[in-house]
């Protein structure tokens, strides 16, 4: 798996946590806070989904070691979701004590559509008794996404907005871009006046420039919401955001089940593949 990985690197920190505390300081040093995602997904077996929540678990307390501006988002299929709903809770809430007591944030990702109604349901129980140290993920390409952001709108829930990552058919989500765009920028406004802090997860130049100068002609502040990218892109863009006044914070991937994820940001843009396809060449 060396050679593979070496490919990844572009967007997957490393395989150990050991690995990537050195590129989170190095984020954390540009002012940019880190949300740390250990990868992975749909977990079928018990053992294996306790031993993802004891990782977890220890990631919290790793990183609360080693004083890193980085909270943890965690898939609910890896905690145990396709084998049961309620086991799958259990072992959230498990995780929410842990992050609880060291005043740390769980975010709760969002996959495919198939997940989601039990994704919020689980989140809506888990925000009611954990409230600021639990968030979510929503989509704004799933034609359902109208409905779930002002319902999560109105329970103060910190959401993140996203465009949407999941080949989905058309009668479930949005297929054109200038349309999920629109809806992209309906759902931020609802999420900027009924929210505290709205985390906005865009490399998307269009939605990047159209928050700014709504946020401006709002009078809202620019310490009022978050704008988030990916780890590997737009690295630039988001030292910039900082040194204007902007939160930014970047999703720092790693593990070494690092493949699907890998696969999924080679599919969203061919300048990606043309990027690996260089370093095949370089010594």
């Amino acid at each position: 798996m060396k050679l593979p990985f070496a490919l990844a690197k572009r967007f997957v920190a490393a395989e150990t946590f050991e690995e990537t505390v050195p590129k989170i300081k190095a984020i954390n040093a540009k002012n940019i806070r880190v949300t740390l995602d250990l990868l992975g997904e749909n977990v079928k077996e018990r053992t294996t989904a306790d031993e993802t929540v004891d990782i977890y678990i220890k990631l919290l307390e790793n990183i609360h070691s080693a004083k890193l501006t980085s909270t943890i988002s965690v898939k609910l299929t890896m905690m145990g979701l396709d084998i049961d709903e309620e086991y799958c809770k259990k072992n959230l809430f498990n995780l929410l004590d842990k992050a609880q007591e060291l005043g740390s944030f769980v975010r709760i990702d969002m996959e495919a559509s198939d997940y989601t109604q039990s994704t919020i349901d689980i989140f809506k129980e888990a925000f009611k008794k954990y409230g600021k140290h639990v968030g979510i993920v929503i989509q704004a390409y799933l034609h359902r996404t109208a409905k779930d952001i002002n319902d999560l709108a109105e329970i103060g829930a910190d959401i993140r907005l996203c465009k949407g990552a999941y080949k989905e058919p058309g009668n479930i989500a949005i297929q054109s871009m200038p349309e999920i765009r629109e809806a992209f920028k309906s759902y931020t406004k609802i999420l900027l006046e009924k929210t505290s802090f709205p985390r906005i997860a865009t490399h998307d130049d269009e939605l990047i420039d159209w928050v700014k100068t709504f946020a401006d002609e709002q009078n809202i502040s620019k310490d009022r919401f978050e704008f988030q990218m990916l780890y590997g892109l737009r690295e630039e863009t988001m030292e910039q955001l900082v040194k204007d006044g902007y939160h930014a914070r970047v999703y720092v991937p790693y593990g070494t089940m690092w493949f699907p994820y890998f696969k999924r940001r080679l599919m969203e843009r061919k300048e990606n593949i043309f990027f690996v396809l260089k370093t095949m060449f370089k010594k």
